[in-house]
């Protein structure tokens, strides 16, 4: 019965182990979202121990009328599901500034996120996520929602 015991808990840690090696060690690469103008963010993400990483964005936009930057960190909490698909779920926070009209407005906003993506065998991950952020003043202001399409290189 001991050596059950002992096998089971080299299966299971072995489990384990081959869904770890399933996050990506570092990725960069572009996020395709939607969120009051900001449509591409420059995207990275840095593994934090074991199965955590952090992803940091930046968007810009740049038009005739209003020019602004959009700067986002999430910390995530990364799950494997099946073969190479991994869900994450996360918190975080940013800030930005929009000017157009002569008025410049800075703002700061927390967020969460919540995703799946899919860690092809060559050196790419494609992921889909929604990620709510929510500023209390400036233009800014109130709940918007911000759902993404991301294409990195894993490097």
């Amino acid at each position: 019965m001991g050596k059950l015991y002992i096998v089971f808990g080299f299966v299971f840690a072995s489990f384990f182990t081959a869904n770890a090696q399933d996050i990506s060690e570092s990725a960069i690469g572009i996020r395709f979202g939607d969120n009051s103008g900001f449509g591409s963010e420059i995207s990275y993400q840095q593994l934090i121990g074991y199965t955590n990483r952090l992803e940091i964005d930046f968007g810009f936009r740049n038009k005739s009328d209003i020019n602004s930057y959009k700067a986002t960190g999430i910390f995530h909490w990364v799950w494997s599901l099946e073969n190479r698909f991994n869900w994450y779920a996360g918190f975080g926070a940013g800030f930005g500034n929009i000017k157009g009209g002569g008025n410049s407005n800075t703002f700061f906003f927390a967020t969460g996120g919540i995703g799946i993506e899919y860690n092809f065998e060559a050196p790419f991950l494609i992921s889909l996520d929604f990620r709510p952020e929510y500023s209390l003043y400036s233009v800014y202001k109130g709940l918007k929602s911000n759902i993404g399409l991301s294409l990195r290189y894993q490097l």
